[in-house]
């Protein structure tokens, strides 16, 4: 689909059930679901495959990633202007063509953040927003650096990048339980295959420092505090579940504060930050208990 001014939003449309009368579920709700830096939406396929078994989902590419667009722009990746994507692919995927539908936004790390602002846009259109390990918190307090450390942390290790196989094995590596047909697919969406035979990322570089920019720019607690929908949290256990912990609790009482329900936090302990593959069975009931 495209937005103004003439940049195509690329998103996985992968259907919903016929019995629940169109786009969303029988109280008209669908789910968008919005991936993380440096990645597409094929990290969502076996989220979206059981999604889809109760409700309409849609699954996008951020601008700058995947298929979509990378405009070059200055401004083209500011935090509101991702979240209108969010609203504009809802909008035009259909999930919102039902009588009274309205939306549940499910964002992993850096698409948190993007989800946030997205059902700040959606206003009463949006059911929920599920954050995946990410979303409640400063990056440069959460990382213990700044916004140029971390860029120049970015760089994979030439051995891995060194050949399509040595990347799949790495990927593979972080837990050879949950490596399937999926979890291939999705990581070799994120390079390209040059003719010497090496991998680079398939994230453009200019869209790529603007996200990370954005991310940085990122204020938690008044952003959150904005999102009149319910909030849950999913966190990986094996991060530092201390500073984590309070941000995540300094966000739900600026939430409070501002007369709208506290985050819901559910915690994973020993699992990684993508929970989209370690857990897959729990984002999905996690996301489906916001359709309901």
């Amino acid at each position: 689909m495209t937005v103004d001014p003439g940049d195509r939003i690329h998103f996985q449309d992968w259907g919903g059930p016929p019995a629940a009368g169109g786009p969303g579920s029988e109280a008209g709700r669908g789910v968008i679901l919005v991936h993380g830096l440096s990645q597409t939406s094929w990290v969502w396929a076996q989220v979206a495959r059981s999604l889809a078994e109760r409700v309409h989902t849609v699954a996008m590419d951020l601008r700058g990633h995947g298929l979509s667009d990378a405009p070059t722009e200055d401004g083209a990746y500011d935090l509101d202007v991702l979240g209108d994507d969010v609203v504009a692919v809802a909008e035009g995927s259909g999930v919102l063509d039902a009588p009274d539908a309205a939306v549940v936004l499910a964002g992993h790390g850096f698409g948190a953040i993007v989800a946030v602002h997205g059902a700040i846009a959606l206003g009463p259109k949006c059911a929920g927003v599920v954050l995946v390990d990410g979303g409640w918190e400063s990056m440069e307090v959460s990382t213990g650096v700044d916004v140029d450390e971390f860029l120049r942390g970015l760089d994979e290790p030439p051995e891995v990048m060194g050949s399509m196989r040595s990347f799949l094995r790495d990927r593979a590596a972080f837990d050879s339980r949950t490596w399937d047909a999926d979890q291939e697919r999705a990581a070799r969406a994120t390079v390209v295959e040059t003719h010497a035979g090496r991998v680079v990322p398939a994230t453009r570089p200019h869209a790529l420092e603007a996200s990370v920019r954005a991310m940085f720019g990122y204020e938690p607690l008044a952003t959150l505090a904005r999102v009149a929908a319910p909030v849950v949290a999913l966190v990986a256990g094996d991060d530092d579940t201390g500073s984590r912990g309070e941000a995540l609790t300094a966000a739900s009482m600026a939430r409070v504060g501002a007369g709208l329900a506290a985050i819901q936090v559910v915690p994973y302990d020993a699992a990684g930050h993508n929970l989209m593959r370690y857990r897959p069975a729990d984002v999905t009931a996690a996301i489906l208990s916001l359709t309901d």
